[in-house]
């Protein structure tokens, strides 16, 4: 199968760009949420509220995935560890799976250093595509913008094939050609729960997330407004004289003593006031959205902002956050695939030599516990591995114990 091209590349990518820059924008909560009209006053229209849901679901899951090592002859005979302790692994990982889970993918960018040691770097997926090879999960073909201007247009962008990287400069007429013997494009693609159809994934913030926090930060704004007449019932007073003094509004609505005096024919004037609005359908309402929220993304109300009376034991809140444990387990297998192809294709620069893809075949990742455990889980974690032990002597080693208890 031939390339499609530069291209052809560019404008998917330009197409693709809009979706994920919506999801950082509700990331990084700038999305204007469109007012319906129905209950805001003309002059509150242009109110903004904001919440912070759609960033709490991306950072439940990309903070606990914490890499730690490889294990494996291949990743001790590539010297895997010495290529990414050598590119500040601590801000490379986050960096990349927090880019991941909010625009479904990623990209590690593989280049030779002056010294041709390999250098990493992370783009987002607003910045970078390219087509899979859906065994190997290595691109056959890549296309990266690497700069952009204050307009966000390109000012510089790289063009990746199995053998050289193309980089393309804005006014110039040839690019600069990198060769190399990798055997695939320099660009690694790290994904966050793929599939068949959707080989770069499913972003965390999905559509249904983002659509409960448009309808709860309306919720927010009615409260917000209904809270003034909330806080100042409005008042009334009626059988005035027409003749009288008009009363400053909002002196009378404060002051502790009130004179009004009798008209002329003896009529006393009726002071009353409409009753106060409630604050409780709002709260009803915004509730509702968080729970349907919480079960979108696996969190509970708690996460949502909404504490229970009675706080949870330990065992009870990893209970309860099963299906934020599942999430979390699956985005390790899949990054894992991700950060193996990164370090092949980093060993390839750097070796400058083409290895087989199978011959990291054996490489594992290890992670850190995705909930750390307490001191009675520790317990129990102590007394299976010594039952365990008995029955297969050497079967747990220092790497085994680490993923399962953190230490």
């Amino acid at each position: 199968m031939g390339l499609v091209g530069a291209e052809e590349l560019a404008r998917r990518l330009e197409a693709k760009r809009v979706r994920v820059l919506l999801r950082y924008r509700y990331y990084d909560m700038k999305y204007v949420v469109q007012d319906l009209g129905i209950s805001t006053p003309e002059s509150l229209r242009g109110w903004i509220s904001v919440l912070g849901w759609c960033a709490k679901a991306a950072d439940s899951v990309a903070d606990r995935l914490v890499f730690h090592g490889f294990t494996g002859k291949t990743a001790e005979l590539f010297e895997l560890a010495d290529i990414f302790g050598r590119n500040n692994p601590d801000v490379l990982f986050d960096s990349a799976f927090l880019s991941a889970v909010i625009s479904s993918c990623c990209f590690i960018y593989v280049s030779a250093g002056p010294d041709g040691f390999p250098r990493l770097q992370v783009l987002d997926g607003a910045n970078a595509t390219g087509v899979m090879d859906p065994i190997t999960g290595l691109l056959t073909e890549g296309y990266a913008v690497i700069r952009r201007d204050d307009h966000g247009k390109p000012e510089r962008w790289a063009y990746f094939t199995p053998e050289a990287t193309e980089i393309w400069t804005a006014g110039e007429r040839l690019p600069e050609v990198f060769p190399h013997k990798a055997g695939a494009p320099l660009l690694a693609p790290v994904v966050y729960r793929p599939d068949a159809r959707r080989p770069f994934g499913h972003s965390r913030i999905s559509r249904a997330c983002m659509d409960l926090v448009n309808s709860a930060i309306r919720t927010v704004k009615r409260s917000e407004i209904s809270a003034e007449f909330y806080s100042y019932p409005q008042k009334y007073i009626v059988g005035t004289d027409p003749d009288a003094d008009r009363i400053d509004k909002w002196p009378a609505t404060i002051s502790k003593l009130l004179e009004i005096t009798k008209g002329q024919g003896d009529d006393k004037p009726t002071v009353g006031q409409f009753s106060q609005q409630s604050m409780e359908p709002h709260l009803s309402q915004l509730r509702m959205f968080a729970g349907l929220f919480a079960g979108e993304t696996g969190l509970t109300l708690d996460d949502m902002g909404f504490p229970s009376e009675n706080p949870s034991s330990s065992e009870a809140i990893r209970a309860s956050h099963e299906i934020l444990r599942l999430t979390a387990a699956k985005a390790q297998r899949t990054f894992g695939v991700g950060i193996r192809n990164a370090g092949f294709l980093a060993a390839c620069v750097r070796d400058d030599f083409a290895y087989s893809r199978r011959m990291i075949a054996d490489t594992e990742l290890l992670w850190e516990p995705i909930f750390s455990p307490d001191a009675s889980q520790l317990a129990g974690i102590g007394d299976a591995v010594v039952k365990i032990q008995q029955a297969f002597p050497d079967y747990f080693t220092a790497e085994k114990l680490r993923t399962m208890t953190g230490i």
